[in-house]
C-alpha cells in the first residue's frame, strides 16, 4: 500500500500529506457525523501512527461534543477531520485517491438510515446523461481544486449564499 497519500477540501484552501501506512477506513452512520457531513453518514480514515501533517492552510474547528472536534475549511465549509483523544480520523472523500482506502468497518449503525444497503440498486447516470433537462451543465467550469498538490492556491471568492439574481 502506498505509504504517502496527499488530499485537501474543495477549494485547496486545505491541503495534506500523510506519510504511513494508514489505519483504519470506516464510515460513521451516527447522527453527529450525519449532521457533520450533510449526508446519510461519513467516510473517515484514522491516521494513527502516521506523520499527518497540513500542507497548505490550516482548518478551522467545530467543538461537536465534550470529547471530539470537527475540522472544516473555513472557506469552502468542506469536513476535514474527526478529532478525540484517541486520534485523527480524515475524511475519506478528501483524500486525492479515495478510492485507494476502501472502508472496512461501520460506526453508529443504530442510526444508520435503512435504505443504505440498498443504495447500489439504485438506476445511475454519468453526470451529462441529463443535460437536456440541465443545459446548464452543457458549459460548466469547476472551481474545484484539482486531485493532486499545486504550487498556488487562487480560490474563488465565496458569493455569501446568494446567486448573482438574488442580490
Amino acid at each position: 500500500m502506498t505509504r504517502v497519500h496527499t488530499g485537501g477540501c474543495q477549494c485547496g484552501a486545505l491541503r495534506f500529506r500523510i506519510d504511513g501506512k494508514p489505519g483504519q477506513s470506516s464510515i460513521c452512520h451516527c447522527r453527529m457525523c450525519q449532521k457533520a457531513f450533510g449526508a446519510y453518514y461519513a467516510p473517515f480514515v484514522s491516521v494513527r501512527g502516521t506523520v499527518f501533517e497540513w500542507t497548505r492552510g490550516a482548518p478551522k474547528y467545530f467543538q461537536s461534543s465534550n470529547h471530539v472536534r470537527r475540522g472544516f475549511c473555513n472557506n469552502c465549509g468542506t469536513p476535514m477531520t474527526y478529532e478525540a483523544a484517541d486520534g485523527i480520523a480524515v475524511a475519506a472523500g478528501a483524500f486525492d485517491d479515495p478510492s485507494s482506502l476502501p472502508p472496512v468497518i461501520q460506526y453508529g449503525t443504530e442510526a444508520k438510515m435503512p435504505f443504505v444497503d440498498h443504495l447500489h440498486a439504485l438506476p445511475g447516470h454519468d453526470t451529462m446523461d441529463d443535460i437536456a433537462d440541465a443545459t446548464f451543465l452543457s458549459d460548466l467550469v469547476s472551481n474545484q481544486h484539482p486531485d493532486h498538490d499545486t504550487d498556488t492556491w487562487n480560490p474563488v471568492p465565496a458569493t455569501g449564499g446568494k446567486k448573482e439574481d438574488d442580490r
